[in-house]
């Protein structure tokens, strides 16, 4: 798939290993990390990239995300690694002699210390007991049940999107309604609290507008997973709907600049984590 696809026509729609230079290293890595997501939130809305994603994927009234929506599965399933990379938790193994690409490289476990959220932890413990390591392209199909090897399939991470809107709904952003499809019943989540959306909203908006820096490695890292995975989550479009054309021409041209980055020279540069390259480098595909 073209990494820009999506942007053609504007649509209508409004291993704890006791080192403590390892400790230390992941300390700061989340430290830092916590420091970005706070930047213009309050503690309440503290939200997670999976939280973030999911949000911009929902309509606000129905609370459900689009049934043609056949990215955001995979995209969250990257959200998850990109978050356990940022905090500090995973690592890409190192470069030899023989260099080799991004998604041939393993993902390394750097700390399994908890970090307090369900889905991050779970995806940190199958990390742990997976000898030898895998690539980030393989943890993105494990995590998403969508492997052929059926010893694998334990590794899938079920209800991701329910279990995010819970999250979302105890944080005071969603709610919780029953909604009858003719033939069934479904669980959905309408939008609660307008700010917080319209606040993540005005972030993905000011990051390539009035905030743009030119410079994917002078970018703050979370804001530049977050705007790739969204595009990869095929919800990216939701932020741009209410600018005008104007804003949205030049929104979506500079969005086009870093989907066609090439990552792997990226990655040599140190100021943003190996994680983070692969896993857009896979979702690329």
């Amino acid at each position: 798939m073209n990494r820009s696809e999506g942007f053609v026509k504007r649509r209508n729609v409004t291993r704890e290993n006791g080192d403590s230079v390892n400790s230390k290293e992941t300390n700061n890595d989340e430290k830092k990390s916590i420091e970005e997501s706070e930047e213009g939130d309050s503690k309440e809305t503290r939200l997670t990239l999976m939280e973030e994603v999911l949000l911009l994927g929902l309509k606000d009234k129905e609370g459900y995300t689009s049934f043609w929506n056949d990215s955001i599965s995979s995209g969250l399933r990257g959200c998850i690694l990109v978050e356990l990379g940022l905090r500090g938790r995973v690592e890409l193994e190192r470069v030899g002699m023989r260099k080799r690409s991004l998604l041939a490289r393993k993902l390394i476990l750097k700390s399994d210390t908890p970090i307090g959220d369900v889905l991050l932890d779970e995806a940190l413990k199958h990390m742990k007991e997976t000898e030898p390591p895998e690539t980030v392209q393989s943890w993105i199909e494990y995590l998403s049940g969508e492997t052929w090897n059926p010893l694998k399939l334990r590794y899938q991470l079920k209800n991701v999107r329910e279990r995010l809107a819970k999250n979302l709904v105890e944080k005071g952003v969603l709610t919780t309604e029953k909604q009858n499809f003719l033939f069934f019943d479904m669980t959905t989540h309408p939008l609660t609290d307008n700010v917080t959306k319209g606040r993540l909203i005005k972030k993905v908006q000011d990051a390539v507008l009035s905030k743009w820096v030119n410079d994917p490695q002078l970018m703050d890292r979370r804001m530049l997973a977050l705007i790739i995975l969204a595009h990869a989550s095929d919800v990216l479009e939701n932020a741009f709907a209410p600018l005008n054309d104007d804003d949205y021409e030049i929104a979506t041209k500079r969005v086009k600049k870093l989907l066609d980055l090439n990552y792997e020279n990226e990655s040599n540069n140190p100021n943003i984590s190996d994680v983070l390259w692969a896993v857009f480098a896979a979702l690329a595909k």
